[in-house]
């Protein structure tokens, strides 16, 4: 178990809890980054002690006043975030941060040597195998954290020739609803998960079934398996977090609480298990249902197995098109269903490269962004 830990992204749900299994651990934690939230950061590093801590651009100097009377190296803006990444000397680093702003950092981080315990999935989706190379190149791990891939991690321990992986995923909100209803849904409402707390984008991401489809192509590159191997489950209770398949027909599940700590922790302490801030779970009186996705009502879930069957450039657009379009979805600039259609767009229409270069990846998701605000 690493006896230190950096973690990029350390105000936002995951890094909030990733410090409480740091806490629950007595880990030190030698770096910290955050993009905006200057209060909670500098309580962070009261607490924690960082020898580096980084923040946006704008709350720069506000963090630098804010934390004078404390001896830490003090950075902005994604090159401060990238520095971190290289320079720190934790071996294992926590990607906590939002969206394709993790990716440049996770590559840099492998080609260390670093293992690095991820929750930032849009790597995977956008950087796909440019990030798996510099693993294998760096001779680094990928020790995920969604629950889903931790669950599959976790579940894989008992053997390795996958027939079908099968992911699971609560519905969001909006399961079972019509074509009709969801017209009408407004940010308010689609950001209340029913079970997990979790952050906008990704609550969204949930109501909309597009964090299923970046999850799928996330276990595309993560187990190296092939796309029509990942099937969707919807599993509304949140109790297995995922399923694997073998090739003798047995299934093994990873069942827990709705509890990301869980998985923060496995990645952490991996391979050994240590007690958890996480509640036991109790299954006397409770049900377990699995139903299939609908595709039809929620599209981009299919979008995103096309994106990844076709390869290339085209899951970056995707990604891209998303995180713009559930921004103005945010903002009340675009309705529910507008969302599905300029992501659809956006990726059917996209121009593309089999073998992008990384610049080629930042390139298509600056397009994507275009034009989904070009065609509001």
């Amino acid at each position: 178990m690493a006896q230190s830990i950096s973690l990029i992204g350390s105000t936002g749900s995951i890094g909030t809890q990733t410090l409480d299994v740091a806490r629950n651990l007595g880990l030190r934690v030698t770096a910290l980054s955050a993009h905006s939230n200057l209060k909670l950061l500098e309580e962070q590093c009261r607490e924690f002690k960082p020898k580096t801590v980084c923040i946006g651009e704008e709350k720069y100097s506000q963090l630098k006043t804010a934390l004078a009377d404390m001896d830490i190296k003090i950075l902005c803006g994604d090159e401060g975030v990238y520095q971190i990444a290289v320079e720190d000397e934790s071996p294992l680093l926590v990607n906590a941060v939002l969206g394709m702003k993790g990716l440049r950092p996770t590559i840099a981080a492998a080609l260390q040597g670093k293992k690095i315990a991820f929750a930032n999935k849009e790597t995977l989706v956008a950087g796909g195998s440019l990030v798996t190379n510099a693993v294998k190149k760096g001779n680094s791990v990928l020790l995920p954290v969604d629950s889903e891939h931790s669950a599959i991690f976790q579940c894989i321990q008992g053997g390795t020739k996958i027939k079908k992986i099968l992911l699971t995923g609560s519905g969001g909100p909006f399961l079972g609803q019509s074509k009709e209803y969801i017209k009408n849904v407004t940010p308010e409402m689609a950001i209340r998960h029913p079970r997990w707390n979790m952050g906008k984008k990704i609550s969204v991401d949930s109501a909309s079934l597009m964090n299923k489809g970046l999850e799928l192509i996330e276990a595309v590159h993560l187990f190296d398996v092939s796309p029509d191997k990942v099937e969707v489950v919807i599993h509304p209770q949140s109790i297995v977090h995922s399923l694997v398949e073998f090739e003798d027909n047995a299934v093994i599940a990873q069942m827990g609480t709705p509890d990301m700590r869980l998985c923060i922790q496995y990645a952490i302490t991996y391979p050994n298990r240590m007690p958890s801030p996480a509640p036991a779970l109790d299954l006397f009186g409770k049900e377990l249902n699995f139903l299939r996705p609908d595709e039809e009502t929620f599209p981009l879930l299919a979008l995103a197995r096309k994106a990844i069957t076709k390869g290339g450039n085209i899951p970056a657009v995707m990604n891209g098109a998303n995180e713009e379009a559930v921004a103005l979805f945010l903002d009340h600039k675009i309705g529910f269903t507008q969302l599905f259609d300029l992501v659809i767009k956006a990726t059917e229409t996209a121009n593309y490269i089999a073998n992008p270069t990384l610049d080629d990846i930042i390139q298509s998701d600056a397009m994507a962004r275009e034009f989904v605000s070009a065609n509001i």
